[in-house]
């Protein structure tokens, strides 16, 4: 399992599982909204924190400077 996600792509997911934590703590998401978009909080967190993302490899995407090594 090699890295195929770069230090800008995983910031960004970060920031988005943040944004979405802090609406979920203040409210603003509710119901199935809450529920999906804390789906995909999770996905992004462990992605992001691993540095590997499995949706990219049938594609072959790498976002790590100079590719996929």
């Amino acid at each position: 399992m090699k890295s195929n996600m770069g230090t800008v792509d995983r910031a960004i997911r970060l920031i988005l599982v943040a944004i979405i934590a802090i609406l979920f703590a203040t409210g603003q998401l509710t119901g199935l909204a809450a529920t999906i978009l804390g789906i995909v909080a999770v996905i992004f967190l462990v992605t992001g924190v691993i540095g590997w993302c499995p949706a990219y490899l049938p594609f072959g995407i790498s976002t790590r400077k100079g590719g996929q090594k």
